[in-house]
């Protein structure tokens, strides 16, 4: 009996392999099986994916994924810039078509611009009703999103000086901290979300060498910033 006994725990040794052999094939089609969805589905399904695989992985002692969120708390966009531009331009459709507003694209994101003419009045900071409801669909189009909001004020090189703003710095900032304030306390926009920076004359959109090139260049742009970038 012992040899046989022998013969059975020396067997149960050189099968004992097996086992991580087969939990590290497991991981490789795992890995695998990610990376082809990751290819070929859009960010809902991504989402389950990597839910699924990171509880696979962490079973005890990690924390289950939600919807919209990677390990690590870091959000992931709801929808990518393209979905955002969409909803934009269907929700402000109008203002676009009448150029109360415009919609532009840089590095960081999708840029409303809102001009002087349609903002405010000459020197003032105070939000015209046009702006006011301009901001509110906005706001409303890019709520459920995770992108942050950067508004910036801008003029144009002619020197102001007046009982209110001392300069350009103090009307610009004024002006983008004012856009700020409507979303806080009318549109209940999550104040985590935003930033506000008056930028003066120092980022002309285009030469200051006529009144018209002036007027594009006296605006408020509210910088859609993009997720990844942040």
């Amino acid at each position: 009996m012992k040899p046989a006994s022998g013969r059975s725990h020396s067997g149960t040794s050189r099968d004992r392999w097996l086992l991580s052999y087969a939990d590290f094939m497991t991981l490789l089609f795992a890995l695998f099986t990610t990376l082809y969805a990751m290819s070929r589905v859009d960010d809902g399904k991504y989402l389950k994916v990597a839910a699924g695989l990171h509880d696979a992985l962490n079973p005890k002692d990690s924390v289950p994924l939600k919807a919209g969120v990677l390990p690590g708390g870091q959000a992931l966009m709801v929808q990518d810039q393209n979905n955002a531009r969409s909803m934009i331009e269907r929700d402000m459709a109008e203002e676009l078509r009448s150029g109360r507003v415009e919609l532009l694209e840089d590095a960081r994101g999708l840029v409303l611009s809102i001009p002087e003419a349609s903002a405010f009045a000459p020197g003032s900071a105070d939000l015209s009703d046009v702006a006011k409801e301009a901001v509110t669909r906005l706001a409303n189009s890019i709520r459920e999103t995770s992108s942050g909001l950067l508004i910036e004020g801008h003029t144009d090189d002619t020197p102001m000086h007046s009982v209110r703003f001392a300069s350009n710095w103090e009307l610009s900032t004024a002006r983008a901290i004012a856009v700020v304030q409507w979303l806080v306390e009318h549109d209940q926009f999550p104040p985590s979300r935003l930033s506000a920076a008056g930028y003066g004359e120092y980022r002309p959109r285009v030469p200051n060498e006529t009144p018209q090139t002036r007027a594009r260049n006296r605006r408020v742009d509210i910088v859609i910033q993009n997720t990844q970038k942040r």
